[in-house]
């Protein structure tokens, strides 16, 4: 099996600046699809996460809208959707939407989130974060696959609720999972096992981004045994894993860190070392970086997904030229279980 690679959408909401951001953002979303990349994500917070971010981002599903419109053939989805900030009804009606508009091409990509102001803005707690995901997946899956469900959870009451159009095709790519132990990491740097139970009855599962191919590999271990808890074959979870990279043709490897890390601090500030930065994400020469994902997917890594740190055309294109000839070269090794 060859890798598969996505893109994640530059989707930043940027302020008044004189570029036209949407016009970059629609090139990107084209071009993706004409260099042949098989998937297309987006990022979702409601707020600006400033322990993690220094940039927001546009309304995700908004954004898938546009991005189904302009395109014929590449998967879409959330990398992820924060599911404790949705009304399932209402999540339901967008999920169903986006599929007859793309299609069939939609991926659900949920988690749970970590930022405690998207929550309370949204009348939820950071207590029932895993709770109110789980509801609201349930739901959403019942109401998307053309039932009509009459439920009394702890977070929400439908009565007889019908969501047209369904049934609807909603393959569930859940996130999770352990990271870099660090002082700046902003959740424990361990797999939950409510996590798991949720990844193990799931099409696909988002490692995180933040995590060491090993830490992938060891996650992917642990979950062998909640995956046959639910009766499932660990060849029908598909393994992905995104990563934050800033190409560059500079071939030393100190100059390239340099660039790398003035084009990251735009975006995630300076709220994490980087140190860190380096640990968990591709930083260096196209080799290193090359290598950095020859890493993944030897441990089975299925689908890379990469998040660029800026809107600017040319970075895609250095992609496209540079990097994805040789990333779909790349053999998926066997998941060690």
């Amino acid at each position: 099996m060859k890798l598969k690679i996505g893109t994640y959408l530059p989707n930043f909401a940027y302020g008044e600046d004189g570029i036209d951001h949407r016009a970059r953002l629609r090139r990107w979303i084209v071009r993706a699809e004409e260099l042949g990349l098989d998937s297309i994500w987006v990022t979702d917070h409601l707020l600006r996460a400033r322990d993690m971010y220094a940039m927001a981002w546009l309304e995700p599903m908004s954004t898938l809208c546009f991005a189904a419109s302009i395109t014929e053939r590449v998967l879409l989805g959330p990398g992820v959707l924060l599911l404790p900030l949705r009304n399932p009804a209402i999540l339901a009606k967008e999920v169903a939407t986006l599929q007859a508009l793309s299609n069939g091409r939609f991926i659900f990509g949920v988690g749970t989130g970590h930022y405690p102001p998207e929550l309370e803005a949204t009348g939820a707690k950071i207590s029932e974060r895993g709770r109110r995901t789980d509801e609201v997946l349930e739901l959403v899956r019942r109401l998307v696959g053309g039932e009509t469900v009459t439920h009394d959870g702890s977070f929400f009451r439908l009565n007889e609720v019908t969501i047209e159009p369904s049934p609807a095709p909603l393959p569930v790519w859940v996130a999770g999972g352990s990271q870099i132990a660090h002082r700046d990491s902003v959740e424990r740097p361990v797999m939950h096992a409510n996590v798991a139970r949720r990844i193990a009855r799931s099409d696909g599962w988002f490692s995180r981004p933040s995590a060491t191919p090993e830490q992938v590999a060891d996650d992917w271990r642990l979950l062998q045994p909640f995956i046959g808890e639910a009766g499932r074959d660990p060849s029908e979870i598909e393994i992905a894993h995104g990563q934050w990279l800033h190409l560059t043709e500079e071939r030393d490897p100190v100059r390239a860190r340099t660039i790398q890390h003035e084009a990251a601090v735009k975006i995630v500030g300076r709220s994490r070392a980087r140190e860190l930065l380096e640990q968990s994400y591709l930083f260096g020469t196209l080799d290193e970086v090359l290598e950095g994902c020859r890493r993944r997917a030897d441990i089975g890594v299925q689908h890379l997904i990469i998040h660029p740190y800026t809107d600017d055309p040319d970075q895609l294109e250095l992609w496209g030229r540079d990097l994805l000839p040789r990333l779909r070269e790349l053999d998926v090794g066997t998941p060690s279980l």
